[in-house]
């Protein structure tokens, strides 16, 4: 099939594109950096430079490439997940996940392409009896900044699952820890980005729709589901190197 990466250069594009293409997929990603362009090219991706934010050069991108199914792993964090960024970062991630999304699923439904996986996180259910399933209500009463992550969360699961003729899936991911993450370990609910691309290339092969919690195992959610339908494995990692 042919993927549209959106965020191929990110910490799980970079771990997603060598499982996508050791399955036989062609793979079309994004970048904002033109500087980024060469070296994707050379690990084998379609490299195409543009702005989430600009829906036209979007539409455009996407009716060219034409592909089977989208997959988006846009995240807008500092470098290292730098502390002392990380509020400014999170307003602009919530931004992506509201207009970003709005504007990938526009132009997917312009282009006719009908299949769309989409990153979110699992950390942002209210609070209530655990391990939360996914059917459980996000945390959209929240105050103060996880108000804004929250809602940001909400917008791209709805566009993702409510907007036909496309059937989105949602992996609700957990904390990131890994090579390109900027941390050696994660508060829970963990999860190895290896394991976060190998879920999103099980979705494109097993899933047509819905939401699903990805992380290791915890008190705080469950993973049955992902683990059931789409034969997930929070053990896995990468054997190549990914540079």
């Amino acid at each position: 099939m042919k993927i549209f990466l959106a965020g191929a250069a990110g910490a799980i594009g970079k771990r997603l594109v060598p499982l996508l293409l050791d399955a036989g997929h062609h793979v079309v990603g994004t970048t904002r950096s033109a500087d980024k362009a060469d070296a994707m090219r050379a690990a084998g991706v379609e490299p195409v430079v543009l702005d989430i934010f600009d829906a036209p050069a979007l539409s455009r991108a996407v009716d060219a490439a034409r592909p089977d199914i989208v997959v988006d792993q846009l995240t807008d964090l500092p470098h290292g997940l730098d502390p002392a960024r990380m509020a400014e970062g999170s307003r602009r991630n919530a931004r992506m996940r509201r207009e970003g999304t709005r504007n990938l699923v526009a132009a997917m439904i312009a282009a006719g392409v009908h299949r769309l996986i989409s990153q979110s996180i699992a950390w942002m259910y209210a609070p209530g009896a655990e391990p939360h399933a996914e059917d459980d209500p996000l945390d959209v009463q929240a105050a103060g900044p996880r108000a804004d992550t929250a809602d940001g969360v909400a917008t791209l699961e709805r566009l993702t699952v409510a907007s036909p003729p496309i059937e989105g899936v949602v992996l609700r991911y957990g904390h990131l820890y890994g090579p390109g993450t900027g941390a050696d370990a994660a508060e829970i609910p963990s999860l190895h980005v290896d394991a976060a691309a190998s879920a999103a290339l099980l979705a494109i092969e097993n899933a047509r729709r819905g939401i699903y919690n990805i992380a290791e195992p915890n008190r705080y959610l469950t993973i049955d589901k992902a683990r059931s339908e789409l034969g997930f494995d929070p053990s896995f990692r990468l054997t190549a190197r990914v540079t």
